[in-house]
């Protein structure tokens, strides 16, 4: 089973996704690598530049709205784990970002399952460095992401 399996996206969904993930990376100040994995998320749904400047300026978006765009468990599951890595993309998770996510996962009734999203996301991060020799880099990154 892949970690981001393929999922058919709404433009609906997609335009939530993004907005939310445009609220977490505002949540502590926007950082070049969060700024990158939304705009990437956005180009591989298709969505062009000019759209992904006026989801900027929409503002942020609230737990209740994402709720009501995202309809299925399977949309629901794509952006919490998206979401989660966005909130490691700066290299730590801020309170600000963690209280976010959470109230996201409350809203969208998945709170139960955020525990193992989190692990899921942090074994996902420490396999893309699977290929460094570095050990005690490694391990370093390993407890950093408390695994």
């Amino acid at each position: 089973m892949s970690f981001f399996p393929e999922v058919a996206l709404s433009p609906q969904h997609a335009e939530a996704i993004a907005r939310g993930l445009y609220t977490i990376a505002h949540a502590d100040g926007l950082h070049e690598r969060e700024a990158a994995i939304v705009a990437s998320f956005w180009s591989d749904v298709g969505g062009s530049a000019r759209g992904l400047a006026d989801l900027a300026r929409r503002g942020p978006l609230s737990p209740a709205e994402l709720a009501d765009s995202l309809d299925t468990p399977v949309v629901r599951h794509l952006f919490l784990k998206t979401a989660l890595l966005m909130a490691f993309a700066d290299g730590e998770v801020t309170g600000e970002e963690s209280k976010l996510v959470r109230a996201y996962a409350e809203h969208l009734h998945m709170e139960d399952v955020l525990p193992t999203l989190e692990l899921q996301v942090k074994e996902f991060m420490l396999a893309q460095l699977a290929h460094i020799h570095n050990s005690e880099s490694l391990a370093e990154v390993a407890k950093k992401l408390a695994l």
